[in-house]
């Protein structure tokens, strides 16, 4: 949530979309809706992901925006002492890689032929991952949209009419049903979950 590395995110209020941009600023928009509305429905969306945002705010606008700023200077501290540890625990030279350590299971016959490859298992399953990743790009990009548009969705038009029709037609990749299906729904909501889903109908094009 920090101002370097900001989340950027779509606030509506009810139907309404009110504020979007970075946390800090729609934060800011919502917290004077609701001083002014105490019964406003607001949800905030990760633009990223759709996940719903919960923010603190009670108190004043001082105190929400104080939390947020605490918030993501706790993170930078922490990431911050992560990478200390890090480097106390390098040999000198060793380069910083960022790399994390986790378990992953594999057959014998996996584990000769990543054995088998120069630099060993790990250069060699860094290289498979970033050339599947290079090679999915396309893939993965319209998968997302399509479960990021559809997190969306379900939390915003469940109850509109053709919601179900609409999200075949998001996950069979056809634009046109789509765009048809949701004309009829909320200005702000449909434009918004067009806006995520464009992606979706790449491998149409």
């Amino acid at each position: 949530m920090g101002e370097q590395n900001p989340i950027d995110c779509t606030a509506f209020n009810c139907n309404q979309l009110i504020a979007s941009g970075h946390l800090l600023k729609v934060a800011r928009k919502v917290k004077e809706i609701i001083d002014k509305d105490k019964q406003a429905s607001i949800l905030i969306f990760n633009d990223d992901t759709s996940e719903l945002i919960e923010v603190d705010f009670r108190g004043t606008m001082k105190d929400v925006l104080e939390r947020l700023k605490t918030a993501t200077a706790a993170g930078e501290s922490a990431n911050s002492s992560i990478d200390t540890d890090q480097r106390s625990q390098r040999g000198p030279g060793r380069p910083k890689l960022g790399v994390v350590s986790r378990e992953i299971t594999l057959l014998p016959r996996h584990w000769d032929w990543l054995n088998r490859q120069p630099g060993g298992a790990s250069v060699a399953l860094r290289k498979l991952v970033e050339e599947a990743r290079r090679v999915n790009s396309g893939k993965d990009r319209v998968r997302q949209s399509k479960e990021v548009a559809y997190r969306f969705m379900s939390a915003m038009a469940g109850n509109f009419p053709g919601f179900e029709e609409a999200t075949r037609a998001l996950f069979a990749g056809d634009s046109e049903r789509f765009n048809s299906l949701v004309e009829s729904w909320s200005i702000d909501i449909r434009d918004h979950a067009r806006k995520l889903a464009e992606a979706a109908f790449l491998n149409r094009l």
